[in-house]
């Protein structure tokens, strides 16, 4: 099903959650996005705490936009994507600020998608975008339902083009899923919600 724009809503962020197989789909679903996509991107991707990142660099190589490691009170910019560093939860808050913590895990995970999409829920409610990528575990599926009861859309991966599926079919199961696309349709996808753009 391809996405219409949403009459009435102006979307300003997307939040994007991946574990096992994330490099790769992020790079996917981030590449094709134009220089000056009219919203911000926040990332939560699995890592090992033990090393540090080298995420941001990664994907920065791989797409137009600017891809930074999120700091302490960094303020959201659109067409900017922020990655949430190893071993700190990534939260956004209301005055597009964000916030790290290195509070408990949340299904055995830090940084947890869970926490970034409800925080994400709480500062943007219908003009959030939340979208569940290839993982195992099914960290995020509590998010999307925080997503969902404040107005937004939730975009989740195929199992067609998951490398792992557990956390976008954990996402599915909830009911609370606008989109499931295959992951060469989601850029198109978000280009269309948040730009305007026909879908391919």
């Amino acid at each position: 099903m391809k996405p219409t724009r949403a009459i009435g809503k102006d979307f300003e962020i997307v939040a994007i959650a991946a574990s096992a197989g994330g490099l790769t789909a992020l790079t996917k679903v981030l590449s094709p996005l134009p220089a000056g996509f009219g919203a911000a991107v926040v990332v939560v991707q699995h890592l090992d705490p033990r090393h540090r990142s080298l995420l941001a660099q990664i994907l920065g190589r791989r797409t137009s936009l600017p891809v930074r490691e999120a700091a302490e009170g960094a303020r959201l910019e659109p067409g900017t994507v922020y990655v949430a560093p190893p071993d700190r939860h990534l939260l956004v808050n209301s005055d597009a600020t964000v916030s790290l913590s290195k509070s408990e895990l949340v299904h055995f995970t830090r940084p947890s998608a869970d926490l970034l999409f409800e925080s994400v829920a709480h500062a943007y409610g219908e003009r959030a975008i939340a979208v569940v990528l290839t993982g195992t575990g099914s960290d995020g599926s509590m998010g999307i339902l925080a997503v969902k009861k404040r107005g937004g859309t939730v975009i989740v991966q195929d199992e067609a083009t998951s490398e792992f599926f557990g956390m976008p079919s954990a996402a599915i199961r909830t009911g609370m899923v606008d989109f499931v696309l295959a992951l060469d349709e989601i850029p198109g996808a978000l280009r269309t919600l948040v730009m305007g753009e026909p879908a391919d």
